[in-house]
């Protein structure tokens, strides 16, 4: 391997590294935000209250696209995901209704 392809190999390493502590974390800080949510979608069961705050989430909506603009992340794709995160905890949240 040449002294450039073998640089080039140990900076892909580098990222690939990078990248994979960062799945970790999203991961985690994921499972951890569900944790709230399913505590939230208890006490909306518990007190009768309605699954969904469509009022909150589009303020969490814009709160998300005013971050991912200053982080550099297109703020289509943070809406994106913040929707099917939204979908998901309010799937939960059913299910505690049930």
């Amino acid at each position: 391997m040449t002294t450039d392809a073998a640089r080039a190999a140990e900076i892909l390493a580098d990222h690939r590294a990078s990248i994979d502590r960062l799945d970790a974390i999203l991961v985690y800080t994921l499972a951890e935000r569900f944790k709230h949510t399913q505590e939230v979608g208890v006490l909306k069961a518990t007190h009768d209250l309605p699954p969904s705050d469509p009022a909150r989430e589009e303020i969490q909506i814009a709160r998300l696209e005013s971050l991912s603009k200053s982080a550099g992340l297109d703020p289509e794709f943070a809406k994106s995901f913040l929707n099917f995160v939204i979908e998901e905890v309010i799937r939960h949240h059913k299910k505690h209704k049930s």
